[in-house]
């Protein structure tokens, strides 16, 4: 009923757990199955490992919360020989989410994952690596530290640079993760098609600070922090309805994603697949709630395929 075929993979459902809130998957199987989802997109990882910022690292603000984590992870080596293959046992999409400080650890983590999933599939790799990347999510949102700390997404320029070189060793699909603070995130969607986006993720979490009023200082390390939940979902939806419009690869919606009408609504903005994040930290079975009010919204409309209400906002 909710099965669909993007980037040449079938999905079982349109609901993917976003990375970042999801761990590798394996955190929640106390809750419920994740192999029930559409998909997974893992912790986010860089090049080299990273243990994160300093400081406080997350608090709950108005109708969602603000991040500072800093890509904390064990690098693209150690995700691929050992998270990686901790998710062998969940029968759902995997999805690789890449992030890098310069346009050279973009590339040489790209090769890597390109490297692993040759191995995987000639059954050359060792028997521990079994589990194949089938996606992977390029997160623009990052920092470029040779051009002062511009995130790669935020213009059209950036976005091409680092969108053309990792397609260049690619061959698995890359969908493009897209920072909402882009100064024309359209025309930023409309650059990753064109130079070799199988798809386009959107949107990432929003700037913004908060301040201690009796210590008289921002309360994270970085001063400004990613706004996610509930609060950012009117944008959100504005602005996946804009980029489907635009483009005519699939778009993966996200942005306070919390219930089912939540996700309904991104698909009837044009969405083909949508994420959940900040919802897993306030109910743990968001996942597995969506999926089923995504069901009983289907049954009592008498929709048969979601294709019907895709965009017709």
């Amino acid at each position: 009923m909710m099965q669909s075929n993007y980037f040449n993979l079938i999905f079982k459902n349109p609901v993917i757990a976003a990375s970042g809130t999801f761990g590798f998957g394996n955190e929640y199987k106390a809750y419920y199955n994740p192999s029930i989802l559409g998909g997974i997109s893992a912790k986010g990882i860089t090049l080299e490992a990273r243990s994160g910022n300093t400081g406080i690292r997350i608090t709950e603000t108005s109708g969602g919360i603000m991040n500072s984590i800093g890509l904390e992870n064990p690098g693209v080596e150690s995700f691929l020989a050992d998270e990686l293959q901790q998710m062998s046992s969940i029968n759902t999409i995997k999805m690789a989410n890449l992030g890098g400080s310069t346009l050279e650890t973009y590339i040489q983590g790209a090769i890597l994952i390109e490297e692993h999933n040759k191995k995987v599939k000639l059954g050359s790799s060792p028997d521990k690596l079994c589990t194949a990347v089938d996606i992977v999510e390029l997160n623009i949102s990052c920092p470029n530290v040779k051009e002062g700390g511009i995130a790669f997404g935020i213009t059209c320029a950036g976005a091409e640079k680092v969108v053309k070189e990792v397609r260049k060793v690619l061959s698995v699909p890359m969908a493009v993760k897209l920072s909402p603070n882009a100064d024309n995130i359209v025309n930023v969607a409309k650059t990753c098609e064109e130079y070799g986006a199988d798809g386009i993720s959107l949107i990432n979490t929003f700037s913004s600070l908060k301040i201690d009023i009796r210590k008289r200082k921002a309360v994270f390390d970085n001063i400004y922090a990613g706004l996610s939940g509930p609060a950012i979902k009117p944008i959100a939806l504005k602005m996946v309805r804009e980029v489907a419009r635009n483009v005519s690869v699939p778009v993966i919606g996200m942005g306070g994603i919390t219930t089912a009408e939540d996700a309904i609504e991104f698909i009837m903005a044009g969405a083909h697949l949508i994420q959940f994040g900040t919802a897993s930290f306030i109910n743990p079975y968001a996942g597995r709630d969506i999926i089923n009010g995504i069901e009983a919204f289907m049954k009592q409309e008498n929709i048969k395929s979601l294709d019907e209400i895709r965009g017709i906002i």
